[in-house]
């Protein structure tokens, strides 16, 4: 299992602005959650969530 499995992107325009790793995916899935309220309002914002052992993505927003 990797250390930094679950994998959080947001974008804005097409285009990467931050990433974030957690073993946890309760911790990953509250920090999509506070990213969300954090910079939902950037244009196109999108932020998803991606298991990196398996390569599925988990959740998205919006």
């Amino acid at each position: 299992m990797l250390d930094d499995r679950f994998h959080l992107t947001l974008t804005t325009a097409g285009r990467p602005v931050a990433h974030g790793w957690w073993a946890s995916e309760s911790t990953a899935r509250r920090k999509l959650a506070s990213w969300v309220g954090e910079w939902g309002d950037l244009p196109d914002a999108r932020v998803t969530l991606v298991d990196e052992e398996t390569g599925t993505v988990l959740t998205s927003w919006p």
